[in-house]
């Protein structure tokens, strides 16, 4: 019998990544979330299988797509992530989130008010049990302390690099230009993606951060096992939640597909 191995899965991932590309009209707001349930979409906890969430870390309550931690006792470095179900290449996504409340008790002092929305994420089949992040493309949502300045839709890149101004930027994690939001407002973040090439990140309309040539770190072991033939280069991939160790709310996840 034909036994695929993880990096053969991901690799027919990736030739199959137009799937949710091609099954949606292009320039069309599309729901990813229903308002309603968490249908199409699969949390990823560390440690746990893929599918698992005894916790109900994700849950959809008054309509919003809820990221809670009413559960936990501590965070004990429980990353998460909800994934969409098909992987995209060229669109447009946009999130409308609030943070609320207090950080769960364990959770990094970095973590606080900290979530994303990661891009062209490794297919989670291919995420190891205790990987703490898939290799992805991050925008790193912040919300501020009441005092300090802390912009949000940043980008961050577990197991990948980006190229900005014509560099190669290989620093985890990189600031948008966007002003601090305090408090409990919602804030609208949208994520502009042309495969392998220009990412810009807008908060509130507003432009706050542009790279492209999204690329799969070849010293990151996790990233290491999806590169084939030498391209690094990443053309499309799933978009996934964050889960931290703050709550965080979404009230909408949509998404505009582009021409390829």
């Amino acid at each position: 019998m034909l036994r695929l191995t993880c990096l053969a899965i991901a690799l027919i991932a990736v030739s199959t990544a137009a799937i949710g590309q091609d099954a949606m009209p292009l320039g069309k707001w599309i729901p990813l979330f229903n308002g309603k349930s968490l249908d199409g979409w699969t949390p990823k906890i560390k440690g746990l299988e893929l599918g698992e969430d005894p916790l109900k870390t994700f849950r959809v309550e008054d309509g919003v797509l809820k990221v809670s931690y009413e559960n936990y006792a501590t965070f004990e470095n429980r990353f998460g992530h909800l994934f969409y179900k098909t992987p995209f290449s060229h669109y447009v996504i946009r999130v409308e989130y609030r943070f609320t409340g207090d950080q769960c008790p364990g959770g990094a002092g970095w973590a606080y008010r900290n979530s994303g929305v990661m891009l062209h994420c490794q297919d989670p089949k291919t995420m190891r049990k205790d990987q703490d992040f898939p290799v992805s493309i991050e925008a790193q949502l912040l919300g501020g302390d009441g005092k300090n300045e802390r912009p949000t839709n940043n980008v961050c890149s577990p197991g990948t690099h980006i190229v900005m101004g014509g560099k190669l930027i290989t620093q985890h994690c990189n600031s948008s230009r966007s002003k601090t939001y305090h408090g409990d407002q919602w804030v609208t973040a949208e994520m502009e993606v042309h495969g392998s090439g220009k990412i810009i990140h807008r908060v509130n309309g507003e432009t706050v951060l542009e790279y492209e040539q999204p690329q799969l770190d070849p010293g990151d072991p996790d990233a290491a096992k999806l590169i084939r033939d030498g391209k690094v280069l990443i053309e499309s991939g799933y978009i996934s939640l964050q889960s931290e160790s703050h709550p965080i709310e979404f009230r909408k996840v949509e998404i505009k597909l582009l021409e390829r």
